[in-house]
């Protein structure tokens, strides 16, 4: 029997409860695979990833550096067609009250509207999307 799946709108606000983030925008993108999140100060260093989510801009940076032993390099295809590596990291996320998990891929995004994308691969089986709708999961939080 094939689960019932949430309908999400376009963009919403998710939490990310290892990052210790919450309510962070998030652009629902049907026409990317991957999910991406705003990160900077991305280094390896000593077979380990270090990193800092979002910038001082945005109200939830915290400042916190975060450190991966597991993790990826994969190759992503952007929007104008340039295909660039980029780390990928596994993390969890929280919509409609349920802990998923997810992988992301870690990009400086502060040239976007959007901190978060979440792409194809994540709502692939679990959600539904309608462009009409907005923060369908934030507003159940509330």
């Amino acid at each position: 029997m094939e689960q019932k799946k949430e309908i999400i709108g376009r963009i919403d606000k998710v939490d990310f409860p290892l990052l210790e983030l919450s309510d962070i925008d998030a652009k629902i993108d049907t026409g990317v695979y991957t999910s991406s999140i705003h990160c900077i100060g991305i280094r390896e260093v000593d077979k380990t990833l270090q990193c800092t989510f979002l910038d001082a801009t945005h109200p939830e940076y915290n400042g916190k550096r975060f450190t991966f032993k597991n993790y990826d390099m994969t190759a992503v295809k952007s929007s104008n067609g340039k295909v660039e590596m980029r780390f990928a990291i596994r993390t969890q996320i929280l919509v409609f009250n349920k802990t998923y998990p997810i992988t992301f891929t870690l990009s400086p995004r502060d040239d976007m509207r959007f901190p978060v994308l979440i792409g194809r691969k994540f709502l692939s089986g679990k959600f539904l999307v309608d462009p009409q709708l907005e923060n369908q999961s934030y507003n159940q939080k509330l």
